[in-house]
């Protein structure tokens, strides 16, 4: 059964050399273009089954955060759909949906209205969060105090405690102590026993090989391999060994 299913994905960026350029281009009323094209992703086709738990692998840039950003619906792709199955939490760059004026609890109770979650449940799973994050008193001072490290068990504890049937991770791992990360991945070893889908960026490949029955290979916005991790995994390996970098899909915009 399909957790995730992405159909045509691609996304657009219009880059400027200079800041004036897009005025001169509203000026010019689309008779001229002062614009170049940059697809960060093109033409993805792609899906995840209930269950299995994939990396997304990839030099710098080659569009793996851009990925999970648009099944997580904090970006909107340029064309194609997403459909989603199931409850989705997303641990994305650090901060990333936090309102720093808030509070960690201020945060969690406005993540699970974003949700859907009503309010009493949210309360009643508070202390089970405070406890996880173990940032003790900070849990009631505004975000933007926040360390690196206290920002991500925030976001970890948040989005864990929803009981997702669909996680999806970009680097939070990397973040924070020793023992904390310990404590991240068993959590993680538990989720994947309970059936839950698990899609996570990562450059760590003792992490991937040892989590990930799948695998998606990106470069330059486009799928070059996917399928199982042992499969995958050595021709990202050897991407990085012979030093391949994603190209700039970037061409010179022309009026329309």
């Amino acid at each position: 059964m399909i957790a995730v299913e992405l159909k045509g994905i691609s996304k657009h960026y219009s880059i400027y050399d200079r800041p004036v350029d897009r005025l001169k281009e509203i000026l010019w009323r689309n008779t001229r273009c002062f614009h170049k094209e940059f697809w960060a992703l093109k033409d993805i086709d792609l899906t995840f089954e209930f269950g299995t738990t994939t990396a997304l692998l990839g030099p710098n840039g080659s569009g793996k955060s851009t990925m999970l950003q648009i099944i997580a619906n904090v970006l909107q792709p340029t064309d194609g759909t997403v459909t989603i199955n199931g409850r989705l939490t997303a641990i994305l760059e650090l901060g990333a949906g936090f309102q720093p004026d808030y509070t960690g609890r201020e945060n969690v109770l406005l993540n699970g209205m974003i949700l859907g979650i009503p309010k009493e449940e949210m309360l009643k799973k508070m202390e089970e969060i405070a406890d996880f994050a173990e940032i003790g008193d900070f849990f009631d001072q505004p975000v933007k105090t926040y360390s690196s490290g206290m920002t991500v068990r925030l976001a970890f504890a948040s989005a864990i405690s929803v009981d997702p049937q669909v996680l999806l991770v970009d680097e939070a791992l990397a973040v924070g102590d020793h023992r904390f990360q310990q404590k991240c991945v068993s959590k993680i070893e538990q989720m994947q026993q309970a059936g839950k889908t698990i899609i996570f960026v990562s450059h760590d490949i003792p992490a991937v090989e040892r989590f990930c029955d799948k695998a998606v290979l990106l470069n330059g916005g486009q799928i070059v391999a996917a399928g199982n991790s042992t499969d995958v995994i050595p021709q990202f390996k050897q991407m990085m060994e012979e030093g391949t970098v994603a190209p700039k899909i970037i061409s010179q915009a022309t009026a329309s």
